[in-house]
């Protein structure tokens, strides 16, 4: 009992035990936690229509919004939330109850739309600047039928409410991970400012969760890695594989382009979608799609159209009048789209005005979703602009969750099963509890901070991670092993060496490994263009934990266990 004492008032365990209550603080364990929470939202859908908003980044995995009830039905997990949802008809409205708020959504039609064989005359008062007066004009459109088929996804990807605060990478979680690399050399400010870009692209696209990072190779190179939870792989890459230099052009003279010379780009369904007018019809072998969405021009940017257009003729085409030249839409220096500008635009700085395009496929459903796809791409670009260097995508992967939660299980059993073979091994040796039973309490704890530090500072833990942990647990226990032998061989010898002496010697060859291990793990953080990054940083903090805060705590229960 005297012993348990004077354990509890050493200074060195004392540290370790508080160490330890923050740890533990801050990963908030908790298996009871259940749910479904939400990954992101997506704009203008029904979720993001009722309220409901994409979780902040940079916020801890339990203090993220979880759904616990649709209708005062229980949601338990993921999979609960996704089987209630793809039964919804449209215009249902329901409620959702999550650990914040309650939220009534009401779910959208999704339509099929078609173009009948048929035309229609609409008569329309348009004002005339040349005559100074509304007059009527009449124009022949195509006749569109719209059938209800389904109900429109909400909007909301949710995860398996996380049981504590450790973040998952990728390898646990699933997703993609781009690496890019600048196609021109960049100074740091250019990398910050394109780092920021993708950011914003990422989040306007309706995408969170998302980790962009610069990183470098041992020979200067620089890249960026763009991580993002639950995402397509081939959605992202298209995405930033492009530069997004948008561009609008009379006569070729640039009008206006995408990023500060647009104020709006509506994205809500009144304002944005499939073209009603044109819609969809036979083209080739296949399907084709118009959309057409409207955009609020800076009235700089209105004004420079407007001299443009005040150049142009006007010609008569039946009923109609337009300038002789269009407005042409590129996008990375590719024409996307040819749009005929009316007589009455001519030197008139509008600043509303429709964007439209198109999009194809083998069938008809398949057209829209490609039609709406381009225009989701193209609003985006729109609103954030093009990235101030081009980017090429090195090399870009797509993640299944299901390998690593089984990893993660996998990991977790084996590494119980290594501490415990540890822990038998060494008392084989020594043939003392005193030994071993400290060694066993230095391992958890050991782990239990680690885990603890990744928690504060966010860090997310992949495979290369948790490979990191088992290295720092194992040089911790070679290190103990030093420990051992030096106090138990002081003990030994005939001589009397003193007990400062004895950790003094131990802690040298200690120090020595430290220190060794350190520049080896630096040298691995500038490699392979942060690939590595989080095998590296884990064991620089697990050993760094060990040698400073728990290597000095085993040793004084050594001490103090092993005095007669």
């Amino acid at each position: 009992m005297n012993k348990v004492k004077q354990l509890f008032k050493n200074w060195r365990i004392i540290i370790v035990l508080v160490v330890l209550f923050f740890a533990i603080i801050s990963i908030r364990p908790n298996p009871w936690h259940e749910g479904a929470t939400i990954r992101f939202v997506l704009k203008n859908s029904s979720a993001s229509l009722a309220g409901i908003e994409s979780p902040p980044s940079g916020g801890t995995p339990m203090s993220k919004e979880t759904i616990i009830s649709i209708n005062n039905l229980p949601i338990t997990n993921a999979r609960d939330y996704y089987d209630f949802v793809e039964t919804l008809p449209p215009n249902k409205t329901f409620t959702i109850k999550t650990d914040e708020q309650f939220y009534r959504v009401v779910t959208k039609p999704e339509y099929n739309i078609t173009v009948l064989n048929e035309t229609e005359e609409i008569t329309e008062e348009v004002f005339n600047e040349t005559l100074n007066q509304t007059v009527n004009v009449t124009r022949m459109v195509n006749k569109v039928h719209k059938e209800i088929i389904g109900t429109e996804d909400i909007g909301i990807v949710v995860y398996d409410a996380p049981k504590n605060n450790l973040r998952k990478g990728l390898d646990l979680s699933g997703g993609t991970r781009v690496i890019l690399a600048p196609e021109e050399k960049v100074d740091s400010e250019e990398l910050d400012v394109v780092v920021e870009n993708i950011k914003e692209r990422l989040n306007v696209y309706g995408l969170s969760d998302i980790t962009v990072r610069v990183a470098s190779d041992l020979e200067g190179d620089k890249f960026i890695v763009v991580e993002i939870a639950g995402a397509n792989k081939e959605e992202v890459r298209e995405l930033l594989a492009k530069q997004g230099k948008f561009e609008a052009k009379v006569a070729g003279e640039t009008v206006f382009k995408g990023g500060t010379d647009i104020t709006y780009v509506c994205r809500r369904a009144e304002c944005a979608g499939i073209d009603l007018n044109s819609g969809c019809g036979p083209s080739g072998d296949g399907w084709a799609c118009n959309f057409r969405f409207s955009i609020s021009l800076s009235p700089e940017a209105a004004q420079k159209h407007a001299d443009a257009t005040s150049r142009l003729d006007v010609v008569v085409e039946g009923t109609q009048s337009y300038l002789n030249e269009s407005l042409e839409l590129y996008l990375d220096n590719q024409l996307v789209d040819t749009l005929r500008i009316g007589s009455e635009l001519k030197a008139n700085p509008v600043t509303d005005i429709s964007i439209s395009g198109g999009g194809f496929g083998s069938s008809q459903q398949e057209a829209t979703y490609d039609a709406l796809n381009s225009m989701k791409k193209l609003q985006t670009v729109l609103v954030t602009g093009s990235l101030p260097v081009k980017l090429n995508i090195v090399k870009s992967d797509a993640i299944s969750p299901i390998l690593g939660e089984q990893f993660l299980k996998n990991a977790v059993l084996v590494g119980l099963f290594a501490i415990a073979s540890v822990a038998i091994v060494v008392f084989v040796v020594y043939r003392k509890f005193i030994i071993s039973i400290p060694m066993v309490i230095t391992m958890f704890s050991e782990a239990i901070i680690i885990l603890g530090l990744a928690s504060i500072i966010g860090w997310n833990l992949g495979l290369a991670a948790i490979a990191g942990i088992i290295i720092a647990i194992g040089t911790g226990v070679d290190h103990q092993i030093v420990i051992a032998d030096e106090i138990l061989k002081g003990t030994k010898t005939s001589a009397y060496v003193s007990w400062k002496d004895r950790i003094k010697n131990a802690f040298f060859i200690i120090m020595a490994s430290y220190f060794t291990t350190m520049v080896a793990m630096v040298l691995l953080w500038l490699a392979g263009a942060g690939l590595l990054e989080g095998f590296a940083i884990t064991t620089m903090l697990g050993i760094s934990v060990g040698v400073f805060i728990t290597r000095p705590a085993y040793a004084a229960m050594l001490e103090i266990l092993s005095k007669e």
